[in-house]
């Protein structure tokens, strides 16, 4: 075992031993921020020892990453990945979405592959954003699903 590995193995055994408010200090010298007031003892534990392995050791690649996050947000037991529909919106198909312009309700279903709106498929919600309003917009935005802090830049 290499020095930094023990080191680290010293720590995380260390953090073992520190009550809720140690483990809250630890938290605010990894993360600079204080610590959420929400979380018990053993989820500040296992958070700051997880971000510590990966300081040192290395996180997960982007791929698994983001393969987790669509296992986490499409998923009852978290054991089997989400039922087709638009993953990148956590939508699943037979989700209706609601949005009034020009003082009409405009209604949007998310299907397995695609949206439905009007009677018409469209690939995307953009697309319906543009049919709707004739100007382009981002068309999760449009449904409320992002916020414009959110978007990508």
């Amino acid at each position: 075992m290499t020095a930094s590995a023990s080191e680290l193995e010293d720590e995380i055994a260390h953090l073992r031993d520190l009550d809720l408010r140690g483990l809250r200090a630890r938290w605010h010298s990894v993360f600079r921020r204080k610590a959420p007031d929400h979380l018990p003892r053993h989820l500040l534990y296992r958070m700051i020892a997880y971000r510590l392995q990966a300081e040192r050791l290395g996180d997960l690649d982007r791929d698994t990453q983001r393969f987790l996050d669509r296992v986490a947000t499409g998923t009852r037991n978290g054991d089997e990945l989400p039922a087709k529909g638009d993953h990148r919106h956590g939508l699943q198909p037979g989700t209706i979405l609601v949005r009034e312009w020009d003082g009409k309700s405009q209604c949007v279903t998310v299907l397995d592959q695609g949206f439905a709106w009007n009677g018409t498929t469209y690939r995307s919600l953009t697309e319906i954003a543009f049919a709707i309003t004739g100007t382009r917009w981002s068309g999760p935005r449009f449904f409320g699903l992002r916020s414009r802090a959110e978007e990508p830049a």
